[in-house]
């Protein structure tokens, strides 16, 4: 089983292409998408994933607009924003959004994939309450 499934988002495909391929040697199962509005179509599409990786920085639906799309859609979904330097602000903005964290560009790989277990863990936690919670209801009405 692979640590999680995880949505890498960025518009430079040849970083998304790169990242894949050592996230996926260190044994995440990864999809990928290259704007905003490809994220919510692969999330839609694909609903094991646990955790997005999201740039800030992108043209059209930008990082913080696409993580409140994701949120609403899909308030489950962990999402690590990935910033720059001088878009600390804007990662700060997406921690208040919900995202369950930010690393700033470039990232020390080992600390990501921390990160990403985490964010899984957290997802798949709050996804056995909602069972628990549902069993709970289920058998209460029996009795």
């Amino acid at each position: 089983m692979s640590i999680a499934n995880v949505l890498l988002v960025d518009d430079e495909v040849s970083f998304v292409e790169t990242f894949a391929e050592r996230l996926e040697i260190r044994n995440l199962d990864i999809s990928k998408a290259f704007n905003g509005e490809a994220a919510l179509k692969a999330l839609e599409a694909n609903k094991n994933v646990e955790v997005v990786i999201l740039d800030v920085r992108m043209p059209g639906m930008d990082g913080i607009e696409t993580l409140t799309e994701i949120k609403k859609k899909f308030p489950l979904v962990e999402v690590i924003m990935l910033t720059g330097h001088a878009d600390v602000e804007s990662a700060i903005d997406g921690m208040k959004q919900g995202a369950f964290d930010y690393l700033m560009k470039p990232f020390d790989m080992d600390q990501l994939i921390a990160k990403v277990t985490e964010a899984a863990i957290k997802k798949r936690q709050h996804e056995e309450k909602i069972i628990q919670a549902r069993i709970k209801e289920i058998t209460s009405r029996r009795t």
